[in-house]
Formats: C-alpha cells, sequence, structure tokens
C-alpha cells in the first residue's frame, strides 16, 4: 500500500480505512472497464483502500470485483442497498451501509436481521446513510438495549465547497450523541452567491 494516504480506525471498531475513500459511482455509469482498472489501481498505489460503491452504481461492483481479483484483502468495501456479494466476487462485505430508513419496518426488524448477517460473517460492520437525527438516536439505542450490532458510520450528505453540511441535511442531521463517525458523500453542491456588486 501507498504512503501518501494513513489509515484511522472507524470510531471504536477495528476497522481501519484509509483517511481519503474512492466513490466509484462512475465506474458503472461514465467509465469504462479499462479506465475504471486504472483509477482503483491508482487510488490502490496511493495507498487508499476505502471502496465505496452500491448496486444501483451500473455495473461498478461487477467491475470493482473483476479489478480486484487477488487483491480482496487490500481493500476495505462499502456498500449500500440491496447488494449480491457474487457481482462484487466475495464473500463479505466490510461495510454495509443501510442506504436510508423504511418508514414501513420498524428499526428493531431491520437491526436483527443485519445482525444475523454480521454473525453469519457476511458483513463485518454496518453502517447508515440519510438518517435523520432522531432515526441515529433511535437505531443506536435500539441496537444498546436489544444487545445487536451498531452502526459504526453514518455517510451524510456534505458540500466540500461550502465546507459545511447541505443545508436540507443540517435541519435533519445533529451531532452524533453515539461517537458514530460521519462519513460524507458527494451531493449536489450549492452554487455559490454571486460576487458583491455582480
Amino acid at each position: 500500500m501507498g504512503e501518501s494516504s494513513s489509515l484511522r480506525r472507524v470510531g471504536s471498531s477495528g476497522l481501519a480505512v484509509s483517511v481519503v475513500g474512492l466513490g466509484t459511482n462512475n465506474f458503472g455509469m461514465k467509465l469504462d472497464l479499462e479506465q475504471s482498472r486504472a483509477v482503483l489501481h491508482a487510488a490502490l498505489d496511493h495507498g487508499i483502500n476505502l471502496i465505496d460503491t452500491a448496486d444501483s452504481y451500473g455495473e461498478s461492483e461487477r467491475r470493482i470485483g473483476e479489478i480486484l481479483q487477488g487483491r480482496r484483502d487490500d481493500v476495505v468495501i462499502a456498500t449500500k442497498f440491496g447488494n449480491d456479494v457474487r457481482r462484487l466476487r466475495t464473500d463479505w462485505i466490510d461495510l454495509y451501509q443501510l442506504h436510508r430508513p423504511d418508514p414501513a419496518t420498524p428499526i428493531e426488524e431491520t437491526l436483527s436481521a443485519l445482525d444475523d448477517l454480521v454473525h453469519e460473517g457476511k458483513i463485518r460492520y454496518l453502517g447508515h446513510s440519510n438518517f435523520t437525527g432522531w432515526q441515529t438516536a433511535d437505531a443506536e439505542w435500539t441496537a444498546r438495549t436489544r444487545n445487536l450490532e451498531r452502526f459504526i458510520s453514518a455517510q451524510n450528505e456534505y458540500c466540500v465547497r461550502r465546507a459545511e453540511p447541505v443545508r436540507r441535511s443540517c435541519r435533519t442531521r445533529v451531532p452524533s450523541p453515539t461517537g458514530t463517525p460521519r462519513r460524507p458523500h458527494r451531493p449536489p453542491c450549492p452554487s455559490p452567491p454571486p460576487p458583491r456588486g455582480a
């Protein structure tokens, strides 16, 4: 692994990831297989071990699975949605991120199903994306009181250009009282205001 990206633990878990991760939504939508291979190999060469994908990213998971043959142990795969590990050519997911809460399913039922997958060795750790502050607190309380696996990360929208959470996220997301680290993802970043006098 390269030296330009150091590893850090995600919260108090044993999951060690690079400070910078590689989002791969373009692998299945804009880049062909060889372009995807070049990007992924460059990331690995620079010490990036966190690979973020989802089954909604077109061919992304299949391409990652093909490119990583023989290098699976070098990466941490984070994915979302209804993932089929066969697309990734792996036996396990390092970080499964629940993409959004399901209002029709109690959080205890969701966490119980995910807890089973962790204990079966199919998933190492759990995370969530697009939860509100109260949903994060509810999931944490439920996991603790029912002795279920807890979320170790939250992937929330963040606008790098303005260095602040996207406004709609700001209204619903609060700093985590549970110590759950936040993993920002690429939102449509609002345009900066026009210069004064323009």
